[in-house]
């Protein structure tokens, strides 16, 4: 199968492309950079998203198209303009993917597109489970959520399968959340952030590449998949594995305040407040997790 990614050199398209390819699929990434080839991949140019190009040849007759495009939500403090980045990066190559699919001749058997378990809004730290069939939330990310879906769902109109795959905390040193809580911990000042009560709904890296590979092969897979493990934990219980993993102690806790103080309106919607998120879609249809527990996976994310 012929698998467009766009996103795809990112940390977690560089790991699904890497499956895919092993996989036998043939895998084309549209990226900002050069065209060229290496080995079973193929780059591609993706000059402006809303500029038609080559790159839109790549869609017609695709087999799958996976949209991992979207500037990274932790990497800037959440500023209006910085806000305005993180919504224009995800609608416009959204809205210009199922715009390629409308015009292509022969049309992708599906289209998965990244989401966030963001969709959910900030929670509780008792609030209850959320699965697939949870409401959105109100606040910033859950609201970006809702419009980067929206942009995805039309492509349903186009006979066209579509899921998104809403993602939590992805656990691997190479990069994502977990790169940034291991610098800490390496100097012994790691520990739990603010309360430590709050919720986070994690997956291992190898088990998001295999779900979303798995998505991709069935076809009765549609609409929102989360992509996280069926066991989240507490902060203070990630942290106590990370601890662990790392044969450092995890006793430092960090005030909530302070993480106001460094990340603004972003501490209190993705650090402070937590989301209890299951996989049930994913479980019910038959998908075997390698890592569901936290100790194991977190052994395996930085050994």
């Amino acid at each position: 199968m012929k698998c467009v990614i766009a996103g795809g050199s990112g940390f977690l398209g560089r790991a699904l492309y890497k499956r895919l390819a092993s996989q036998g699929h043939e895998v084309v990434i549209l990226t900002r950079g050069a065209a060229r080839t290496d080995g079973a991949v193929r780059y591609v140019t993706w000059p402006a998203v809303d500029e038609p190009g080559p790159w839109v040849q790549e869609i017609n007759g695709a087999g799958a198209v996976i949209n991992l495009a979207g500037a990274g939500l932790a990497e800037k403090r959440w500023t209006t303009a910085r806000k305005e980045e993180l919504h224009t990066s995800r609608i416009l190559p959204t809205r210009a993917l199922v715009s390629a699919i409308r015009a292509a001749t022969e049309r992708p058997q599906v289209l998965l597109s990244g989401s966030a378990i963001g969709f959910y809004g900030a929670q509780a730290e008792d609030g209850p489970e959320l699965d697939e069939s949870g409401p959105p939330g109100s606040d910033f990310l859950a609201t970006l959520v809702v419009d980067w879906e929206a942009e995805a769902h039309a492509a349903a109109a186009l006979d066209c399968r579509v899921v998104m795959f809403r993602t939590g905390i992805v656990l691997s040193r190479d990069g994502g959340a977990l790169q940034k809580l291991i610098t800490p911990f390496k100097y012994y000042v790691g520990g739990p952030l603010g309360s430590g009560r709050q919720v986070m709904s994690w997956i291992h890296l190898n088990d998001w590449v295999s779900l979303v590979s798995w998505l991709v092969e069935h076809p009765s897979a549609s609409g929102a998949y989360n992509c996280t493990s069926p066991n989240p934990v507490t902060n203070a219980e990630l942290s106590k594995a990370l601890g662990a993993a790392m044969e450092r102690p995890s006793w430092l806790r960090v005030p909530g305040f302070v993480l106001k103080i460094l990340l603004g309106e972003m501490a209190g919607v993705a650090v402070l407040a937590g989301q209890r998120v299951i996989p049930k879609r994913a479980v019910e249809g038959g998908f075997s997790f390698e890592y569901p527990n936290i100790l194991t996976a977190m052994y395996a994310a930085v050994r």
